[in-house]
């Protein structure tokens, strides 16, 4: 199993419409083969001291796959191409981090 932390930077203003576009996908992604998690998070305002200011325009995606193949099979899927042309507008940068546990 492997872990992916994305990290989806918005335009000002665009969180609500984005997360709309993004729940619409999330059926046909954890349909996918190899698909153990997909779960949309934002940033929650703490007061905890490690944890730094929340980002409004941030949304992160919370995914585990069965392996790295699945998960370029993901990427390469044609809802996926579909929702990258909806959100285009909507989306300033985006990472991934791809981490394998190790517990």
């Amino acid at each position: 199993m492997i872990c992916v932390i994305a990290t989806i930077e918005l335009a000002p203003g665009c969180r609500q419409e984005f997360l709309a576009v993004l729940r619409a996908n999330i059926p046909q992604v954890l349909a996918e083969d190899g698909c153990l998690e997909y779960l949309p998070a934002v940033d929650l305002a703490t007061d905890i001291a490690a944890q730094p200011a929340a980002r409004d325009n941030v949304v992160t995606v919370i995914e585990k796959w069965i392996d790295v193949a699945a998960l370029k099979a993901h990427l390469a899927a044609p809802h996926m191409a579909v929702y990258r042309a909806r959100v285009r507008d909507l989306v300033r940068g985006a990472t991934i981090h791809v981490l394998e546990p190790v517990g």
